[in-house]
């Protein structure tokens, strides 16, 4: 009987430590709308099990893709390198930032333009030689550089998705439930860097409009799109492109032509969303090892979206056995290219 109660007073004395510990978030309450059902434009098919598998096994994690003008693919990985996908079916090393690259595109000069999330905005020139363009505005340091895009006259605009997290702690981002995101731009002739917005839940993906007159940025912890007015009468102000979207929007891109192509990685969670009220039991949470919080369902979701924020497709795998995880979502020459998070292939879907 003297075991039992030494078990249970050890049990009692580890709930009580777990309580009292300091939480490494110091959450707020939020209440999520309902989420939207998944009819007209949003019900589930089977487009996404059409994508090609690319580089299957050879790559870890390309989050975001580009193709260049010879149709060679890039992309950014797990362990820091971008790779380069030859049309011959060849993987190479095409540079090693020794960071997380996340977010790239080509300049109009041919550099690869790449947000790292530890190491800042980067440019890689050709040779694959890499340059530090910015790792700061207005004193603050970037903790987790995320995604960009670039106009036609070489401003660069990207996010910093959190100031207070780095990248192993974004689920903090997501439990804490406060505004550490920017969307910034920057001046490669200038090497300016602004503040647009500031307050973003989580700031995401970026896309340019079709005329260059506004910018949407993903809240991946909002569930929602922002547009930031560049041009006209609205320069400088902002509001909501979309909201109240079926999962995590991750990144963003536009074809130039009035689409913009939504990468959602993962459906949303009624158990998080019940949570979010309850910053207690938020903060709890947090204190618990990676292993023990909420796991993603598996999916695979794209959504196409016009440039008023509304939905005219969208293409899914539903029980996520082809594709899932789709954190990008760049059309070229005819093509869809599908990234991701932590998978070893690159999608290819054709339209």
């Amino acid at each position: 009987m003297k075991y039992l109660y030494g078990f249970l007073f050890f049990l009692v004395v580890c709930i009580l430590l777990f309580v009292i510990v300091p939480s490494p978030v110091d959450s707020v309450s939020y209440h999520p709308k309902t989420p939207p059902a998944l009819t007209g434009a949003l019900t589930p098919n089977d487009d996404l099990k059409q994508a090609e598998i690319l580089a299957k096994g050879l790559v870890y994690g390309p989050e975001d893709i580009d193709v260049d003008d010879k149709g060679h693919i890039y992309g950014g990985t797990q362990d820091g390198k971008i790779i380069r996908l030859t049309k011959d079916g060849t993987v190479e090393t095409f540079a090693q930032t020794l960071g997380r690259p996340l977010g790239l595109h080509f300049d109009r000069h041919g550099n690869l333009i790449v947000c790292d999330a530890w190491k800042g905005l980067l440019s890689i020139d050709p040779q694959g030689n890499i340059t530090t363009l910015s790792t700061e505005a207005e004193g603050v340091p970037f903790f987790l550089t995320n995604d960009l895009d670039i106009d036609s006259q070489g401003i660069i605009y990207f996010t910093d998705a959190s100031s207070r997290f780095h990248r192993p702690e974004y689920k903090l981002d997501l439990l804490e439930a406060k505004p550490h995101g920017r969307l910034l731009s920057y001046n490669p002739d200038t090497k300016e860097t602004k503040v647009l917005l500031r307050d973003l839940y989580f700031a995401n993906g970026v896309a340019l409009s079709q005329n260059e007159d506004f910018v949407v940025v993903n809240e991946t912890y909002r569930y929602r799109v922002v547009r930031y007015w560049l041009k006209g009468e609205k320069a400088g102000t902002h509001e909501i492109f979309i909201d109240n979207l079926p999962g995590f929007p991750d990144g963003i891109s536009a074809n130039r032509r009035g689409t913009f192509w939504l990468a959602i990685p993962a459906p949303r969670k009624a158990l998080v969303d019940n949570l979010h009220p309850k910053p207690f039991l938020k903060n709890l949470l947090a204190k618990l090892p990676e292993f023990l919080l909420p796991k993603p369902q598996s999916y695979g979701l794209v959504l196409a979206l016009n440039e008023q924020g509304g939905i005219v497709r969208s293409l899914h795998d539903a029980d996520g056995t082809h594709v899932k995880e789709i954190t990008s979502v760049q059309e070229h020459d005819g093509y869809l290219y599908l990234g991701n998070l932590s998978q070893d292939w690159v999608g290819r879907l054709r339209l």
